[in-house]
């Protein structure tokens, strides 16, 4: 098997733990096996631990996002180190983009990164999708190494003889890499989320109004925060209105979550989409109800697929046009 190194912030221990899920059929299927600093056991020397397995994988992972290119640890010591592992030929270095950041004038600036098109991992709508799409770059990577690299040859030690360990491996002793657990969300975790994604929405419709104004001759854009629950927005060609909408929580029934209402209303009891607040044994994410047909009822959908989602469906009148 390739040994997968994992070079991260804490800060995105979340989105390593929902990469490292994606990865777990590779495992599975003896491709690879995945290291992380969380692999280090009491009595091990930290630095020892992390430089020795760094020095022995075969693909190295760059998780990127702003705390990474901020962490002294992360950038210096071993993104450096995997650069030069990777021009030597000693590695493969992918760089996985996890959060928007400036990225593309570091040393791995020059590398293909993953997801495609390096889009970060929080910017897709699904973010299932978006790991499936590192893992099989993972998995093109691995097959290509191990066709082309000599297996390592694993002797079998003589009863006098002491197999060495690499460096920093101390108490080692072979475990699963399944080692997560299922989180728990509280219902005030539940409910801060869903404020934070209708503010991400709202921030979402004022700046792509101002944006789609700037770029169409003829077409104006208007938004009204009504309250911290409600927001409206407008979209005029030539003067008239061609799409109106209005999103809001604390419906009444099914509209319990973020609603979407094809129109600029104070009532809260009708609406054309319905966005609730889910999780899984990782994370929380938002489902729609499928009322507009426009996505799969079974799609997660991170803050930035739910606000796609209600923006195509304002600006879906001009796209028709």
């Amino acid at each position: 098997m390739l040994s997968v190194f994992f070079s991260y912030s804490h800060e995105d221990e979340t989105l390593r733990n929902q990469l490292e899920q994606q990865l777990a059929i590779l495992s599975r299927q003896q491709v690879i096996t995945t290291w992380h600093d969380r692999r280090i056991t009491a009595g091990e020397v930290i630095d020892h631990a992390i430089s020795g397995n760094l020095e022995a994988a075969d693909i190295i992972l760059l998780l990127v996002s702003p705390a990474f290119l901020a962490s002294d640890y992360c950038y210096d010591r071993e993104m450096l180190r995997a650069m030069e592992r990777h021009e030597a030929g000693k590695a493969v270095v992918i760089p996985v983009i996890l959060r928007p950041c400036e990225w593309h004038r570091t040393p791995f600036g020059k590398i293909l990164a993953t997801p495609t098109d390096g889009k970060p991992v929080t910017q897709w709508p699904d973010r299932d999708t978006a790991f499936l799409e590192v893992a099989r770059a993972i998995r093109a990577a691995a097959e290509k190494l191990q066709r082309t690299v000599q297996p390592r040859s694993t002797p079998v030690p003589t009863p006098l003889e002491v197999k060495s360990l690499p460096e920093g491996a101390t108490n080692w002793a072979p475990r699963s890499s399944n080692l997560r657990i299922a989180k728990t969300f509280t219902e005030r975790d539940r409910d801060a989320f869903q404020h934070e994604t209708f503010n991400y929405i709202a921030r979402f419709f004022e700046a792509s109004l101002v944006e789609l104004q700037a770029r169409n001759k003829g077409i104006e854009g208007a938004f009204r925060r009504i309250d911290a629950n409600r927001f409206s927005a407008a979209i005029y060609l030539d003067g008239r209105a061609i799409a109106r909408c209005t999103v809001f929580m604390g419906g009444a029934h099914f509209a319990s979550g973020i609603a979407y209402s094809a129109d600029e209303t104070n009532d809260s009891n009708s609406f054309n989409e319905n966005l609730n607040v889910e999780a899984d044994e990782q994370m929380l994410y938002l489902k729609a109800m499928g009322m507009a047909f426009r996505r799969s009822v079974d799609e997660k959908l991170s803050q930035e697929g739910a606000a796609e989602l209600y923006w195509g469906m304002l600006i879906e009148p001009l796209q028709r046009r």
